[in-house]
């Protein structure tokens, strides 16, 4: 990125959530995206894709770049100071967490049990004068539908406290509530003051029926309850000391926030069209929930200690699974099935990298792992927890089956590419894997005909790689008939297709090492390698580089382990959260973000590091 360009570096955004919506901001204290009233509904203020689809910036008048910023240690709090000539001051941005609400009625969109607290649905932001003096400026500037409705602006009350938002033919209704002296001008809610060494402000954005707070005192109180509910939460996993302890906190925190709470979903990621090269076409939408990421999800809550977490996903999963025979690839937060592609083309996108996408056609793909991963999500769950939900066998019945039905068949890989199918290695290891779990799951069950078809159908997949997925090295391949290389056959040792001290294994491993990255970063795969149906290339994929280190650690290399550890870790962003890739050479993310898969390879390598390191 030129120093020239009005975008922030996708690393330095902060990342706020309150498990219903999340909302990211930049340095400058201006809220570039928030979608209201879930992560992926339309944007009210859209400027991480185009500077003139809304932002909310609060922050000293004549400057942008603030002294520090930081998370109040274990919470999604974000604290950003400003030194100016005159003064300093900090500002708290927070999506407010309460308790329970829904006391007198039952939720209509909550379908996992109640817990202690629940979303507020208001983005509180406060200020504090620490020293001096200070010309405070709130601009708050919403563009509803991704940028395409702009607002009229009207007060509530006598005063000049507080007003509301509404654009024609938009369901989001805004309130802004400040002891600050609000005007509006045209789209914007305006206002200014001078703050003095000890003068406070806050101001607050709510969107549905739930009030705001009224006062400051009130609001310094609903924040302090959110910042506790938090570290609260944080408390309950299990957390080694260790000098990478923040790391794994600080992903954990990033997980719980991309989950939505009424069901339980896991969110790929906050956002959408983050371009995986500068400028270039490989744009998605992110904000869904892929059957993919189920199995990593829970290797990463269960490692934390984190259960409540897993059985909700895993809750969310079967729930998905049992209402529709044919699983796809991914499903909206809510369990929606239809998540259609379209280009907002009236975006100028991040960077000028176009197109813009809302929805994501992949879930109309063939993809061979959703079997696999499915059934190792329940094998975890009922190792964990030493039971089998009998209601869903009928259900992984089904998904085995399929499994053994279409294993033979081409697919679109891992990936997702978009390119002809092929038979990828991954993914009839993925099938091995649902073949494998379900043969375990039915041992367990005690029906040992059944059992013993799945294991043969097992020996038989895995009879067939060996054959057609390793070149003439003793290396695994990216598909059949090719000798390129994938990352995505890093999982081998790590879901036990074979064990970490077979050759081919231990020659896979190096293979990647020393001819799929790039400075050290790991690459799905090398674009003129294999036709993904997508122009230009792209950055190391930091989950594969993640699963690098797993593997390393698998077979024995635990000095290299720790050192690309090591690395990886120290490219997190100034907030410690990761985007889905790093260009090896600078060091900026790419992608969407902050990426959930990224975060869950994060701790689960970091845990086989912490491990070995122990064991020596």
């Amino acid at each position: 990125m030129t120093s020239l360009s009005p975008f922030p570096p996708i690393e330095s955004y902060g990342f706020l959530s309150d498990c219903e919506t999340t909302a990211l901001i930049a340095p400058s204290g201006n809220v570039e995206w928030l979608c209201l009233p879930r992560l992926d509904s339309p944007s009210v203020f859209g400027a991480l894709l185009d500077r003139g689809a809304g932002g909310f910036r609060l922050g000293p008048s004549d400057q942008r770049v603030p002294a520090a910023r930081r998370y109040l240690p274990g919470t999604m709090v974000l604290e950003t100071t400003w030194g100016t000539p005159t003064g300093w001051i900090v500002v708290l941005d927070v999506l407010l967490m309460g308790p329970w609400h829904h006391d007198s009625e039952r939720s209509g969109t909550h379908r996992r049990a109640p817990t202690d607290y629940d979303a507020e649905h208001v983005l509180l932001r406060t200020v504090h004068c620490i020293s001096g003096e200070v010309q405070l400026t709130l601009d708050c500037d919403p563009v509803f539908d991704y940028g395409r409705l702009s607002g009229r602006w009207e007060y509530l009350g006598p005063g000049y406290h507080e007003g509301t938002c509404q654009a024609d033919g938009c369901d989001v209704e805004l309130r802004l509530t400040t002891d600050l002296r609000l005007g509006f001008e045209g789209g914007k809610a305006i206002a200014r003051t001078l703050l003095k060494d000890g003068d406070s402000r806050y101001c607050a954005l709510s969107w549905t029926e739930h009030p705001p707070p009224t006062d400051r005192a009130e609001a310094e109180a609903r924040l302090t309850w959110t910042a506790h509910h938090w570290q609260h939460w944080l408390a309950r996993g299990r957390f080694p000391d260790h000098p990478f302890r923040g790391h794994l906190e600080r992903s954990a925190l990033t997980l719980k926030g991309l989950s939505f709470a009424p069901t339980g979903a896991l969110a790929a990621a906050a956002t959408t069209s983050l371009p995986e090269t500068p400028g270039g076409e490989r744009n998605w939408d992110y904000r869904y929930c892929w059957i993919r990421d189920s199995a990593f999800t829970l290797w990463g809550l269960f490692t934390l200690g984190l259960d409540w977490e897993a059985d909700d996903f895993r809750r969310f999963i079967s729930e998905i699974a049992g209402r529709y025979v044919d699983l796809q690839v991914m499903y909206g937060v809510g369990g929606e099935r239809q998540l259609s592609e379209h280009l907002l083309e009236h975006l100028y996108g991040y960077e000028g990298a176009k197109p813009v996408r809302v929805g994501n056609d992949a879930f109309t793909h063939r993809q061979h792992d959703v079997w696999g991963t499915m059934l190792d999500t329940v094998w975890q769950h009922t190792k964990h927890r030493d039971r089998l939900d009998e209601r869903m066998w009928p259900v992984l019945v089904h998904q085995v089956e399929s499994a053994a039905q279409h294993w033979r068949e081409p697919d679109r890989g891992i990936w997702e590419v978009r390119g002809e199918p092929r038979h990828f290695t991954s993914s009839k290891i993925m099938c091995w894997v649902a073949l494998d779990r379900g043969a375990r799951l039915a041992a367990l069950r005690d029906d040992e005909p059944l059992g013993q078809r799945w294991r043969a159908c097992a020996d038989e997949i895995r009879a067939d790689v060996l054959a057609n997925g390793v070149d003439e090295r003793g290396v695994f391949t990216a598909h059949y008939e090719s000798t390129a290389l994938d990352a995505s056959v890093l999982l081998i040792p790590l879901v036990g297709f074979l064990p970490s001290h077979d050759e081919r294994v231990r020659a896979t491993v190096l293979a990647i090492e020393d001819e799929l990255t790039v400075n050290e970063l790991v690459l799905r795969y090398r674009t003129e390698d294999t036709d993904d149906g997508v122009s230009g290339a792209e950055g190391t994929f930091t989950v594969c580089s993640f699963w690098l280190v797993s593997a390393l650690v698998e077979i024995g290399e635990t000095a290299r382990a720790e050192r690309l550890c090591a690395k990886l870790l120290s490219f997190a962003g100034p907030l410690g959260l990761y985007a889905e890739e790093i260009e090896p050479h600078s060091g900026r993310h790419l992608g969407n973000f902050p990426q959930a898969l990224t975060h869950l390879s994060l701790i689960n390598a970091v845990f086989r590091v912490i491990r070995a390191e122990e064991e020596h």
